[in-house]
């Protein structure tokens, strides 16, 4: 029980990937009065936290409502992810999820989704999903330790930059580019995999 915990806690801290994750919130964040950035924050993980949450209980009826399957969900979410790698790696002028209003204060996008409640994300969640109240439990509690960690990594963004260095932090961003095509890839070929087996 313990090891599948720990194992659960890495994948979603991975995929959710908080660290890399520093300099979209730093950016996003930048026209936002100081005194408020704190609590856009803590509004953020708690909105992304929520989402996940209802994923992981109701993703399964929502995708039967809508009549896709999980293989759709993956190559879709595969897709993004890719797109968003790519961004990361090469940057562009809009940053890594495109244009925004500089002086506005973020709301859900792109902070809540995608940057923390993003597609691998929420593939993560559903397959978390279960008929065992034990394991639903094992994974909410995996969820909750995984939101406090966003916080305690996000709070304290911009000191991380500092200390870090624009170049530390772009060299880290790209590296988690890097990271994330190759997990989108992954993701990709999961979900190809599985739809050629469902033709078998």
């Amino acid at each position: 029980m313990t090891e599948n915990f720990f194992q659960s806690f890495i994948l979603l801290l991975l995929v959710t990937d908080p660290f890399g994750n520093v300099p979209l919130f730093v950016s996003a964040l930048a026209g936002v009065p100081a005194e408020r950035r704190g609590r856009v924050v803590v509004r953020e993980c708690a909105i992304a936290f929520v989402l996940l949450l209802l994923f992981m209980f109701f993703g399964r009826h929502f995708l039967a409502a809508l009549q896709l399957s999980d293989i759709a969900l993956r190559i879709g979410g595969g897709v993004i992810l890719f797109l968003i790698a790519l961004r990361m790696v090469f940057p562009q002028p809009g940053g890594v999820f495109g244009d925004g209003e500089a002086d506005s204060e973020p709301f859900i996008v792109p902070l809540a989704i995608p940057a923390l409640a993003g597609p691998s994300a929420l593939v993560t969640v559903l397959l978390f999903s279960s008929n065992s109240a034990k394991e639903m439990a094992l994974h909410v509690g995996v969820l909750s330790l995984v939101a406090v960690v966003w916080l305690a990594v996000l709070l304290s963004a911009e000191r991380m930059q500092r200390v870090l260095g624009p170049r530390v932090m772009t060299a880290f961003e790209r590296l988690m580019g890097l990271i994330l095509t190759a997990m989108a890839v992954e993701m990709l070929l999961a979900g190809i995999r599985a739809y050629v087996k469902s033709l078998v």
